[in-house]
C-alpha cells in the first residue's frame, strides 16, 4: 500500500531501470506500451514511487497537485512546441500556440463570448435530436457503428449548425480535422506525409472559411435576417480597427473550433459507453437516470464512467526555463529549461490524496476533481456546448433498449495512430424489440 493510500502492482519502474541501462530506446517503447495498455497500473506506481518520473527524453507528472501546477502555468509550461504545426497548418498564428500573449487573450475573449453558455439548451436539443435521428436509422439492424455513425456525426453536426461551420460536406470537413489534428497532436515522428496531409486540409479549410465569411457578409449586406449561429455573430462583429481583429483573425479561429471538438468530443463520448457497459450494474442505474427529468443526474454517470478512461490521459507542455516543481515537498524536482513535459490528467483523477476512494464508482465528486477540460489557461474553450453534447448523446444511446458491447474483435475500439476511436460496434435491441 502506498502513501497515497492505493496498491500498486509493481515492476514497471524496476523494468523501466533495467531496460534503460540496457538500451534507452527499449526502454521508452516500454513507457509506450505501458500507456497504451496499461496505464491505470503504471500511474499508481509511478504515484507512489517516482511522482516525477524523469527520463532523458521527458518527464511524466502524476500527482494532482503536480498536475495542476504544470497546467496553471503557461508561461514556465508552454504549448509553444506545438503552435508551429498548427500555424503551418492554418496559415497564421493560431491563439492556442501562444501562451501568455495579447493575441491568446484577444482572441480567446472574442472566441469565449460567441460560444455564449446560454447556448447550452439548445445545443444540447440539437445534439440528441441528431443523435435520435441516427439510432432511429441504425435500429433496424440492430447494431450502430457508434464512432461514426452517430458519436462524429452529432459532432459534425453541431459544426454545422451550432458553429456555421458545415464544410463543402460532413465528409470533408471531417478528413480536414482528422488530418491537421493528427499532425498536431500524434506525429511526434514528424512523418513527412502526415504533416503534407495537414498542410494541404489547413488551406482548404481557411479557404473555404474565407468564403464563408464572404458570403454570410454578402446575406448581411443584401439585408437576409442573419442565422444564430457563432460564424454569423463573428461576421456581424464590428470591433475598433486596432484591436487587431481582422477577417484573417476570424477565418483561424474558426478554424479551431472543429479541431477541438470533432475528435475530442467523439472520443470522449465512446470511452465513457465502454466504460459504462462494461459496469452493468452502475449501467441499470445510469439507465434509470437517462429516463429521468433532470439531466444533470444522469450527467453525473458520464463523467464517472469517463474519469476511469479519459480520452485525453497525457497533455504535452515545454518547460521554458528551470523550474522546482512540486517544491517544499518530498518530491521536489527540478524541471530544466527545455524539458518535454507530460502533465498526466488520467493520473491525476486517480491521485487518493485528492480523491476520495479513487478505484469506486461514486457520483458525488466535486467538478474541480474532473481534468476532461484541461486545467487553468488552455482549459478547453467550447468546454460548455461539449458538455451538453457528449452527455445527451451517451443519454439518448442509452435510452435504447438493448445497448451492448459485442464480443471482440467487431465489439472493441479500434483506433487510428493509436488515439482516435475509429469504429466501435455496438448491439442495439432484440429482435422482438426490433420489430
Amino acid at each position: 500500500m502506498g502513501a497515497a493510500g492505493q496498491t500498486t502492482t509493481g515492476g514497471f519502474l524496476d523494468r523501466y531501470d533495467e531496460a534503460l541501462a540496457r538500451d534507452p530506446m527499449s526502454a521508452f517503447g516500454l513507457v509506450r506500451e505501458w500507456m497504451r495498455t496499461d496505464w491505470r497500473d503504471l500511474f499508481a506506481e509511478l504515484r507512489e514511487r517516482r511522482p516525477v518520473f524523469v527520463t532523458p527524453a521527458f518527464t511524466v507528472v502524476t500527482r494532482f497537485a503536480d498536475v495542476a501546477e504544470v497546467l496553471s502555468h503557461e508561461s514556465v509550461f508552454s504549448v509553444r512546441a506545438f503552435g508551429p504545426r498548427l500555424d503551418a497548418a492554418l496559415g497564421g498564428p493560431f491563439m492556442l500556440g501562444r501562451d501568455a500573449t495579447a493575441m491568446n487573450w484577444r482572441d480567446r475573449g472574442l472566441m469565449q463570448v460567441m460560444l455564449d453558455q446560454r447556448d447550452t439548451e439548445r445545443v444540447r436539443e440539437l445534439a440528441g435530436r441528431v443523435a435520435d435521428e441516427a439510432l432511429d436509422a441504425a435500429w433496424p439492424h440492430g447494431r450502430v457503428e457508434a464512432v461514426h455513425a452517430l458519436f462524429r456525426h452529432v459532432a459534425l453536426e453541431v459544426c454545422a449548425t451550432y458553429f456555421g461551420f458545415p464544410g463543402p460536406d460532413p465528409q470533408t470537413l471531417s478528413r480536414w480535422t482528422r488530418a491537421i489534428v493528427t499532425d498536431g497532436f500524434a506525429n511526434f515522428a514528424g512523418d513527412p506525409d502526415l504533416q503534407a496531409a495537414s498542410a494541404q486540409a489547413g488551406a482548404d479549410m481557411t479557404a473555404y472559411l474565407r468564403d464563408r465569411l464572404a458570403e454570410l457578409r454578402a446575406a448581411r449586406r443584401a439585408g437576409e435576417r442573419p442565422p444564430d449561429h457563432v460564424f454569423a455573430r463573428l461576421a456581424d462583429t464590428v470591433l475598433p480597427a486596432g484591436i487587431g481583429v481582422d477577417d484573417e483573425r476570424i477565418v483561424v479561429n474558426m478554424a479551431g473550433l472543429p479541431l477541438g471538438f470533432v475528435e475530442s468530443a467523439p472520443g470522449a463520448m465512446t470511452e465513457a459507453v465502454e466504460q459504462l457497459l462494461l459496469r452493468p450494474e452502475v449501467l441499470a442505474r445510469a439507465v434509470e437516470a437517462a429516463a429521468g427529468p433532470d439531466p444533470a443526474r444522469f450527467d453525473a454517470y458520464v463523467w464517472e464512467a469517463l474519469r476511469f478512461n479519459p480520452f485525453f490521459k497525457l497533455l504535452p507542455r515545454l518547460c521554458e526555463h528551470d523550474h522546482v516543481l512540486a517544491a517544499g515537498t518530498p518530491r521536489a524536482t527540478l524541471i530544466p529549461a527545455g524539458t518535454f513535459v507530460l502533465a498526466a490528467p488520467a493520473s491525476a483523477m486517480f491521485d487518493a490524496d485528492v480523491v476520495a476512494e479513487p478505484d469506486a464508482f461514486r457520483l458525488d465528486r466535486p467538478a474541480h476533481h474532473h481534468l476532461f477540460f484541461g486545467h487553468g489557461h488552455h482549459a478547453c474553450l467550447g468546454v460548455h456546448p461539449a458538455r451538453v453534447v457528449i452527455c445527451e448523446v451517451v443519454r439518448r444511446l442509452l435510452l435504447r433498449p438493448g445497448v451492448r458491447l459485442l464480443p471482440p474483435p467487431e465489439g472493441q475500439v479500434v483506433r487510428s495512430h493509436g488515439i482516435f476511436p475509429d469504429r466501435f460496434v455496438l448491439g442495439l435491441g432484440g429482435e422482438g424489440e426490433r420489430a
